[in-house]
């Protein structure tokens, strides 16, 4: 299913198709050649820019339900984000009206997410690929600042911006086959 979070769209402007199998791990989507793409595009460029996380979500299968793996504790993730919380309550101490990273403003973006040579090579290669707006590069840089805030880290390392990218998931071409 795609943009589970869209409750304004309606249920199946939500899921990937009309049959609703599309990406499904074990079940064959029987839509027609086409049907798909149009389906999707019924969500626009524009739209998808303005949200920051594009996750895919597919059904989970029986055995990775009842598997024994562990995973880890809510306890230590709200721990994680409480103080990636405070880090950035930190940073926009003196300014009131800022509590997130998300609330930045595209100057606050280029001052406070600062990136390596290869972090901007790995950025604009995703650009050029993705066709990605000047928009969606706000959103990465923001996206992995707090990916690096969660991690306890100063830097805006490789890795959280390679995060960020893969987040955009719905901005590639022909995600939809």
């Amino acid at each position: 299913m795609v943009l589970q979070l869209f409750s304004g769209i309606g249920k199946k402007a939500t899921q990937g198709c009309p049959c609703g199998y599309f990406n499904h791990p074990e079940k064959e989507c029987i839509c027609p050649p086409g049907t798909v793409q149009k389906y999707l595009s019924k969500i626009s460029g524009p739209l998808l820019d303005r949200i920051d996380l594009h996750v895919e979500v597919t059904p989970v299968n029986f055995t990775e339900l009842a598997s024994d793996r562990l995973a880890e504790r809510s306890e230590f993730i709200r721990e994680r984000v409480i103080k990636a919380r405070d880090i950035q309550a930190e940073r926009f101490d003196n300014r009131p009206d800022l509590h997130a990273n998300a609330q930045m403003s595209p100057q606050m973006v280029r001052d406070i997410c600062k990136i390596s040579e290869a972090g901007q090579s790995l950025l604009k290669k995703a650009m050029e690929k993705l066709g990605l707006s000047a928009r969606a590069y706000d959103r990465i840089l923001k996206v992995s600042r707090t990916i690096a805030d969660l991690a306890g880290s100063e830097e805006i390392q490789l890795e959280h911006l390679a995060e960020a990218i893969q987040f955009r998931s719905l901005d590639r071409e022909g995600w939809a086959g």
